[in-house]
């Protein structure tokens, strides 16, 4: 199959019915898992581990043995979790509800929004990767999502948001790991009424707006300033393509690295942290609102993971969208940029830290009223030159590959590469 057999229209489409066309969830809240939640399980486990008296020894009866105290820890070496969020309207209730939108799409639903986290090996640094929806890529073969044991076959260029359907969570996941290089072992997936649950569990997050957002897609209309968004209006901000940016998808996911950072402020900040009923509703809302993978049900698991991702900074947190081009035989389309993948992609199998040289994106810019904090300066010279120059027009040549350098060098993506740190300060700027 080639891209052009691709049904599926660009993020610039015409204007159709907003919930059967835009319904497109944000997996910005689901780093709250991996990030955040996963974190306040294990502050809430450790919190009230801390609280518990001396205990008493049991009497057995003769023959029986002990039970053997797990053991619990930061899991070792890196960590490769890859969110999904789908826009399926299975079990969906309100407006988002099949019964509500004959077109809307049901079943698995397309992973339109992706994003991987990658904690390094030394637990010092962490990448969140958004994965465009509109990305052409190769698709190796995938187990059929109906468990008769069955495969649906590979194919050379697929739109990546057709991965979900196309194989359920496993086909995503092996998809990533093509692209990447890396083996992912941990993967979890969220829909409308998680999002919404999560937003609401963490009392809201104030985003800054540049000017006014409104998008008649989502129903969202927000005037600039500081904006405290909850539940639907939540889902309605971290959904909305049309109202931000340039209107593509694209500039969706600068608006949402918007939001992350903001979120991430708040859930590490003392008010929450020190909220036992935010705790644990932040985690119950997770929890009780995702699919998670087999290595995911274990609570040891999810501890262990928090545990390693406890003490890496705001600074040390970097959002970067996946390296890509225009498609140069489908304008509607995007290619990755080889170059700057490679780069990405190797700093992450070497667990380097990342710095980024680019800005925000089309849908984001410093927050004016504030003074960000910086990127981490890099303490050699980038390991590659590839796309300094600007967004690239075509396909970067794959002989730009990055000099291999020692795990605790920086490397600096291009400019062509756009994102932000978990501690800047940034502000959605509408598509006006």
């Amino acid at each position: 199959m080639t891209h052009h057999d691709q049904p599926l229209k660009h993020s610039r489409r015409a204007p159709q019915n907003p919930f059967a066309t835009v319904g497109r969830i944000a997996l910005a809240i689901i780093v709250v898992l991996a990030v955040s939640s996963t974190s306040v399980a294990a502050i809430a486990v450790w919190q009230t581990v801390g609280r518990i008296k001396p205990g008493i020894q049991l009497a057995q009866l003769p023959g029986s043995t002990g039970v053997a105290v797990p053991s619990v820890g930061a899991i070792e070496g890196e960590v490769n979790l890859l969110l999904v969020g789908t826009d399926t309207r299975t079990n969906q209730g309100g407006a988002f509800s099949d019964s509500a939108n004959q077109d809307a799409s049901s079943g698995l639903g397309n992973n339109d929004v992706t994003m991987l986290l990658h904690v390094s090996a030394d637990h010092t640094n962490a990448t969140v990767v958004s994965f465009p929806r509109d990305l052409m890529v190769p698709v190796p073969k995938c187990p059929d999502p109906s468990g008769d044991g069955s495969s649906v076959a590979a194919t050379d260029l697929a739109m990546f948001n057709t991965t979900l359907s196309r194989g359920g969570l496993s086909c995503t996941v092996l998809t990533v790991e093509k692209m990447t290089g890396l083996t992912i072992p941990y993967a979890a997936e969220i829909s409308f009424d998680g999002v919404i649950a999560m937003s609401n569990a963490v009392g809201g997050v104030t985003v800054c707006l540049a000017t006014d957002v409104t998008d008649s897609f989502t129903g969202l209309d927000l005037k600039a300033g500081n904006q405290t968004l909850v539940g639907d209006q939540a889902l309605a901000f971290v959904r909305s393509r049309h109202g931000v940016g340039d209107g593509s998808d694209l500039g969706r996911i600068s608006n949402q690295q918007v939001f992350l950072s903001s979120l991430m402020r708040k859930i590490t900040s003392a008010g929450v942290l020190t909220n036992p009923l935010t705790l644990y509703s932040l985690a119950n809302a997770a929890v009780t609102n995702m699919q998670l993978s087999t290595t995911l049900t274990d609570p040891t698991a999810m501890v262990a993971i928090a545990l390693a991702l406890k003490n890496i900074s705001l600074s040390s947190m970097v959002f970067v969208q996946y390296p890509s081009v225009t498609d140069p035989d489908d304008v509607n389309r995007v290619i990755p940029n080889k170059s700057a993948a490679l780069l990405l992609n190797t700093a992450l199998q070497k667990n380097q830290p990342i710095s980024l040289t680019g800005g925000t994106g089309v849908a984001a810019e410093a927050d004016p009223s504030t003074t960000s904090t910086p990127t981490p300066t890099p303490t050699t010279a980038p390991t590659s030159t590839a796309d300094t120059t600007g967004t690239p027009t075509g396909t970067a040549s794959p002989t730009d590959a990055p000099t291999p350098t020692p795990s605790s060098t920086i490397v600096s993506l291009p400019t062509s590469v756009s994102g932000q740190t978990a501690a800047e300060q940034t502000c959605t700027v509408g598509n006006n």
